[in-house]
């Protein structure tokens, strides 16, 4: 009987805590933030994350998500990529790194305040053993990150 209870305590925490986000109204902030930002973005999503609010959206046929503070400040945007699109200093700068011999799932460019651009690569060597690398546009890794 308990163990019962407890799954289905469970599944409702779960389920509470999922449907959360969907709860609260986007920050009125971030919509106009956004709006200013992408003026001609379409099929626009918002996705309310509690501690940040990601938008996903399309522009001139190209698929992006932003993130947003609650506070409307704007953290960057991503937009998916091809390796052998990145600069020459980045993909050198992969080839050099430790992670030269992983298998590369994904590329992205992620656009930040100020105007500046990092490339996100996600490289993994198992099924345990997966990365996020971050690369400026003069091929230096600046930092990596576990995902899952």
């Amino acid at each position: 009987m308990n163990r019962k209870l407890s799954l289905t305590g469970f599944i409702v925490f779960a389920i509470t805590l999922t449907s959360f986000s969907q709860i609260r109204e986007i920050p009125q902030a971030v919509r106009e933030t956004f709006a200013n930002q992408y003026p001609k973005a379409e099929n626009t999503d918002f996705k309310d994350w509690i501690a940040k609010v990601d938008v996903n959206f399309e522009l001139n046929g190209e698929k992006l998500v932003a993130t947003y503070g609650n506070k409307g400040d704007w953290k960057g945007t991503e937009k998916d990529w091809r390796f052998d699109e990145l600069e020459e200093d980045v993909k050198d700068g992969f080839e050099k790194s430790k992670y030269a011999d992983w298998d590369i799932t994904e590329t992205k460019i992620i656009y930040l305040p100020g105007g500046s651009e990092q490339y996100r690569i996600r490289v993994k060597k198992n099924d345990v053993q997966k990365k996020y690398l971050y690369f400026n546009a003069k091929g230096r890794l600046l930092r990596e990150a576990v995902t899952l």
